[in-house]
């Protein structure tokens, strides 16, 4: 079994992520991590692609095909998945997490919980797209160093909130994202030493105007590292937005998910027995 970290950085498009996440990139170079460029489900918006990434369905399958649709998740997903198999999960994250894999509607007065009977066990949960992506790294790292859980997702929000007040080609996006960046920089090393493997990618993009939800490259194509031992690096692979919940159940090693689970992505190309490669990414040239 092997304990994952999930990183969301909410409204990350994938140039921009190339240009501006200079600690990833660093890895990408030193041949310690390997970054894909993958396209977003559609809507390209954040509440239908928070349950994508969790469950492997698109939003149409799901069901939650906007931000309004205010309900817990209806099919098995990473943290029901991780739960049932005895894993510890955690989460610092936008309270709309806490909605779909916990309890709806959300209240403030579960800003912070523990031992939760829901999917997430141990989190920390925010409601204002500004609240601080410092702040969150720094939750993220209490609950690692409280709770070790097996499963931890960190979504930050402050790219997301840049983009939509000032553009998705402004200086503010692009700085928002160095600042993820250097916070990366600061955090990744530290996981990395516990014995996580890294995952870092977006939920969507940002279009130029300072919004999303439709079909362009902007809003849809978003970065995908994968940093640990446990990864081949191999830029041939394949994987598409569909198969992140697969590859984070298969890295846990939970029994029989079900999940659909990207091929040569893992060291030496093993891969679950019994699960389905669905594919459609390759690493770009660079």
């Amino acid at each position: 079994m092997q304990p994952v970290v999930l990183i969301v950085l909410d409204g990350l498009r994938y140039a921009t992520a190339r240009a501006c996440l200079g600690y990833p990139e660093a890895l990408v170079e030193a041949g310690k991590a390997q970054v894909y460029r993958l396209r977003s489900a559609l809507p390209s918006l954040s509440r239908p692609l928070y349950e994508t990434l969790m469950t492997g369905l698109v939003p149409v399958e799901h069901g939650v095909t906007s931000n309004a649709v205010v309900r817990r998740s209806q099919f098995p997903n990473v943290f029901s998945l991780a739960r049932r198999a005895g894993l510890v999960t955690a989460a610092a994250a936008y309270h709309w997490f806490f909605e779909l894999y916990n309890h709806a509607p959300f209240e403030p007065r579960f800003r912070h919980i523990e031992n939760a009977d829901g999917g997430i066990v141990h989190g920390t949960f925010y409601w204002r797209d500004d609240y601080p992506d410092d702040h969150l790294f720094a939750d993220a790292e209490d609950l690692v160093a409280r709770h070790t859980p097996h499963f931890l997702l960190l979504h930050p929000m402050n790219i997301d909130d840049a983009g939509h007040k000032h553009g998705g080609g402004s200086v503010a996006y692009r700085n928002a994202a160095r600042n993820a960046g250097d916070l990366l920089a600061r955090y990744v090393p530290q996981w990395l030493a516990r014995g996580y493997a890294v995952i870092v990618t977006s939920d969507h993009g940002m279009g130029d105007d300072g919004n999303h939800g439709g079909p362009e490259g902007d809003e849809t194509e978003v970065p995908f590292y994968v940093i640990g031992d446990v990864f081949s690096l191999d830029p041939t692979a394949t994987i598409r937005q569909t198969d992140i919940a697969g590859l984070i159940a298969a890295l846990l090693a939970i029994p029989g998910h079900g999940l659909p689970t990207p091929t040569g992505v893992f060291r030496h190309g093993e891969r679950p027995h019994g699960e389905r490669p669905l594919l459609s990414a390759t690493a770009p040239a660079r």
